[in-house]
C-alpha cells in the first residue's frame, strides 16, 4: 500500500477537524490558518462524566514535525491537569506513557491522541483507531478508576 504523503494526511485531518465529524468529546484544528506545513495545532478534550474531570475542557498543542506522520507529533497540555502521563511542570505528554504514543502506528492520527488521553489507561491494550474507520480496544484513561479521583488543579489553571 503506497504511503500518503504528510500533506495530504494533515489536510484530511484538518478537514475533518474542521467539520467536526470526529469523536464528539474531543475537537482539534491548526493553531493558525496560515501556517503552510501545518506543524502547530490545537486540541479540545472534554472531560469524561462521573470522574473529576467532568465538565472540564482542557486545551493542547499539538507539534507534526517534518516526520508525521511516520513519528508522532508533540503533545503538550496548556490546561493543567493531573494524570500520570503528563508532566506535572509543563504539560507535556511523555510518550512511553501513553501507548498510542508509545507503539505509534502511522494510520494514528492527532484524533487517536486526543482520544487515547480520554480513554485508554493500560498499555496492554491497544490504541490504534484508524482514520477511516473508528476501531478502539482500550479503556478510558481520565475516566478510568486509577485516574478519576485523582485531585486535579484548579480549573482553568494553565501552565506557565
Amino acid at each position: 500500500m503506497a504511503k500518503v504523503p504528510r500533506n495530504f494526511r494533515l489536510l484530511e485531518e484538518l478537514e475533518k477537524g474542521e467539520k467536526g465529524l470526529g469523536a464528539e468529546a474531543c475537537s482539534y484544528g491548526l493553531e493558525d490558518s496560515d501556517d503552510l506545513l501545518m506543524s502547530n495545532w490545537n486540541g479540545t478534550i472534554l472531560g469524561p462524566p462521573h470522574s473529576v474531570h467532568e465538565n472540564r475542557i482542557y486545551s493542547l498543542k499539538m507539534h507534526c514535525g517534518d516526520t508525521y506522520p511516520d513519528v508522532p507529533p508533540k503533545i503538550q497540555f496548556v490546561s493543567q491537569v493531573n494524570l500520570p502521563c503528563v508532566d506535572p511542570k509543563n504539560g507535556i505528554v511523555d510518550p512511553s506513557m501513553l501507548p498510542c504514543l508509545a507503539q505509534w502506528k502511522r494510520d494514528n492520527t492527532m484524533e487517536t491522541i486526543l482520544i487515547e488521553l480520554r480513554r485508554c489507561v493500560d498499555p496492554s491494550f491497544s490504541c490504534h483507531i484508524s482514520l477511516y474507520g473508528s476501531e478502539l480496544t482500550a479503556t478510558r484513561y481520565m475516566a478510568a478508576p486509577n485516574n478519576k479521583k485523582i485531585p486535579q488543579p484548579p480549573e482553568g489553571s494553565t501552565y506557565s
